[in-house]
């Protein structure tokens, strides 16, 4: 017998190409206590499996031959979901009962006190992986994450005094340790605006609370990166899903405050301050009472190791980096594994299959238009002066490029993800219309091009496509072009200019001291001398904050000059020089 709710009817008789897109449309915009009615000239076989495992029972009718009418509504029984496997002593009939009364509160059948009541005397506590696995759940009975994510702060609400969370105390180079401290610090960044709403508005003061505050961003794009997708594989994708809108929202408030600020605009920019300095920390508490005990619970100690190898890559927020994380068996994880992970998996998928044997690694490989080594694939993606990604037909990022010019953050956690969730909500509509668009033979290319903080960047998308046309992926190529569209006339001459683009490198005269200190001066031979000046070159530029983690320390100082520090840190190598000097004189006097 189908449910009595309220059903959208889709009349798909004698349409083929457009009736899944309508179906798919229609489940993305369903609201609670709704279902779907379904009207065709055969009966719908090939919705039943989707549907289900969408969450919904069904019911079918038929009237003729020709004509069938299926309701799918929201099922009222718990699937069995991934999550379950990861988690121990999960009581269903606990879960059960605390959706009864979510779905009860969502579909205004009681209200917010009297879910509240019921609640608390259903239930003397609810932990946080609990309340996780019942998000979890809330989409096979019919509600949406557009709805999670708008009404998660009264679904909190409701679990008011009950909710309790594992305090974690955890060592220093743990992931989630370093997301807590991190949490700690961007909390005295928000006292800090606190107290300066009630003093005189100097707009100095201001400025220097959002440099501090623009580095959230990192903090929530390694959550995003690293953390979700360790959650995926557990089954736990709520918090790609619905936690991901919350932070865009975040970085789009902090990102018109620092406009409006930068405008002159004072009493609009005071206004919105206790707005962002509220979805911060409602943030920090998701963060603190759901989302890291829930990881704790469901991801294991070899899961956090792989973590803190692809968290360096994408940086810290407000702290130095931490020290690696152990492995439970064999130490210390190495951080270069990072940056030959490309090579070794290329490497074994080649062993596997025969194509090279482990001793001739070295050994050239006949590829479309040349020979190459593994290596030399490698070394070919590093250096190309753009990002590439490559997503399967399966809808699975398979690639990234580890490249210098690196315009959005990105880790391994990343690979074998889907796609859909590397995105977040409000732009997963746009990347499956390209690649269906892409599948179908419709369309082959799609670019875009946007600006962020004074750069120009242009995206595109290609089809690839075997030699007989099947599809086989999506190949995503992004750039900075800033400084190629500012480019007129010709040139012919060859010049070298720095990365600040000024005079050329040859007609820099460097002042000779009595140190012997110049351009191709090595990091490590210089601190190794004057151990004093590590912390003055680690200040130097936030992008050397990374050297604070001794093991990349170690290996950048073995090579890295004063000249690549210069290139790398926008600086000029003469005044590095000046100030290094400065500060040895001083010392010896």
């Amino acid at each position: 017998m189908k449910k009595d709710i309220t059903y959208i009817t889709i009349d798909g008789r004698g349409e083929h190409d457009s009736f899944r897109d309508c179906v798919t449309k229609t489940l993305e915009t369903l609201k609670p206590n709704e279902g779907i009615h379904v009207i065709k000239d055969f009966e719908p076989f090939p919705m039943y499996k989707m549907m289900e495992a969408k969450g919904f029972d069904k019911y079918v009718e038929k009237i003729s031959d020709e004509e069938y009418h299926a309701y799918f509504f929201p099922s009222n029984d718990l699937g069995n979901i991934e999550m379950n496997s990861h988690l121990n002593n999960i009581d269903n009939s606990k879960i059960k009962k605390m959706l009864d009364i979510k779905l009860d509160y969502l579909n205004n059948v009681i209200t917010l006190e009297e879910a509240k009541k019921k609640m608390s005397s259903s239930f003397h506590k609810v932990t946080a992986e609990e309340f996780a696995i019942a998000e979890q759940h809330m989409q096979s009975f019919g509600i949406s994450d557009d709805v999670l994510a708008e009404r998660m702060d009264e679904i909190l609400e409701i679990y008011e005094g009950i909710l309790v969370s594992t305090k974690l105390n955890l060592p220093k180079g743990h992931p989630i340790r370093t997301y807590q401290d991190e949490n700690l610090e961007i909390t005295n960044v928000l006292n800090d605006m606190d107290e300066m709403l009630n003093k005189k508005f100097i707009k100095n003061q201001w400025l220097e609370i959002y440099d501090k505050l623009s580095e959230y961003n990192i903090h929530l794009s390694r959550k995003q990166n690293q953390l979700f997708s360790a959650l995926e594989r557990k089954g736990f994708d709520k918090p790609s899903k619905v936690m991901w809108t919350l932070d865009n929202n975040i970085k789009s408030a902090i990102s018109k405050s620092k406009a409006l600020l930068e405008d002159n605009k004072d009493e609009e920019f005071l206004e919105l301050q206790k707005e962002v300095i509220e979805m911060i920390k409602d943030m920090i508490v998701k963060e603190n009472e759901i989302l890291f005990p829930t990881s704790m619970e469901l991801l294991t100690e070899e899961d956090f190791v792989k973590m803190r190898i692809g968290d360096d890559e994408i940086g810290y927020c407000l702290i130095d980096s931490p020290p690696a994380f152990n492995k439970p068996e064999s130490g210390v994880v190495n951080t270069s594994e990072v940056s030959s992970e490309l090579l070794k998996d290329l490497t074994e998928v080649l062993n596997k299959h025969g194509i090279i044997s482990k001793s001739k690694e070295s050994e050239e490989l006949n590829v479309s238009q040349g020979l190459l080594t593994l290596e030399r694939i490698n070394l070919i993606f590093k250096h190309l002066p753009m990002d590439l990604s490559y997503v399967d037909e399966n809808e699975i990022v398979k690639f990234y490029s580890d490249t210098k010019h690196r315009i959005f953050p990105r880790s391994a956690g990343v690979i074998g993800r889907k796609v859909q969730n590397c995105h977040p909500r409000e732009s997963v509509d746009t990347v499956e219309k390209i690649i269906e668009a892409f599948r179908n033979g419709e369309q082959s290319e799609a670019e875009f091009w946007l600006e962020i903080g004074g750069k120009f960047i242009y995206i595109i998308y290609n089809a690839v496509r075997d030699e007989n046309g099947n599809f086989k992926g999506v190949l995503e190529m992004m750039q900075d072009v800033t400084h190629i569209r500012s480019l007129t006339g010709s040139q012919r001459l060859l010049t070298w200019d720095n990365s600040s683009k000024s005079k050329p490198k040859e007609e820099i005269v460097l002042k000779e001291n009595e140190f012997g200190i110049n351009a191709d001066t090595k990091i490590g031979e210089l601190i190794e001398k004057y151990p004093y000046l590590k912390e003055h070159i680690v200040s130097l530029s936030p992008k050397f904050q990374k050297l604070n983690n001794p093991v990349l320390f170690k290996t950048m100082t073995s090579f890295a000059t004063l000249g690549m520090v210069s290139d790398r840190g926008n600086l000029k190598v003469e005044e590095i020089i000046e100030s290094l000097v400065n500060i040895i004189r001083d010392k010896s006097n």
